[in-house]
């Protein structure tokens, strides 16, 4: 999966394959019954701002304060556009095992938060549309840090 993420991710691998780049990838998502996700989020300049694979992953706090994408959420999963902020937790803690079975607990925030929140969630058989106000889909609270 983490494979996937990587290829996805280099433009020209990208091309040469048609993939869809993407950040997370769920187990679930290639046909696999295992509570695992793999999470690659690139920062500014080839920066890695988070790279794992997560094992039995579980969020054991979260903040109050919310946050969503400007743009909106994308899905491998989801061949279109469903537009409406998913609302989340600004900052998540996490406990999960890594793939060589060392139990971890990070603290995640923004773009990484979400991202992890998003493939937990596919765990759970949760997609991201099940989050966004199916009557005012760009409706969010004014605290809320709106990522760009």
């Amino acid at each position: 999966m983490m494979a996937y993420l990587v290829i996805s991710q280099d433009e020209e691998q990208n091309e040469k394959y048609h993939l869809r780049p993407g950040v997370g990838l769920a187990a679930p998502q290639v046909g696999q019954s295992k509570a695992m996700a793999a999470v690659l989020v690139p920062g500014d300049d080839n920066e890695i701002l988070f790279k794992e694979v997560l094992i039995n992953p579980r969020i054991i706090s979260n903040s109050v304060q919310h946050a969503a994408l400007a743009e909106g959420e994308g899905c491998l999963s989801v061949d279109k556009d469903v537009p409406g902020y998913v609302v989340r937790a600004d900052r998540i803690t996490i406990s999960y095992q890594n793939e060589a079975g060392e139990h971890k607990k990070i603290r995640l925030k923004n773009y990484p938060a979400i991202v992890c929140q998003h493939e937990i969630d596919h765990l759970n058989g949760v997609l991201f549309y099940d989050h966004i106000n199916k009557e005012h889909p760009f409706t969010i609270d004014p605290d809320a840090v709106i990522i760009k």
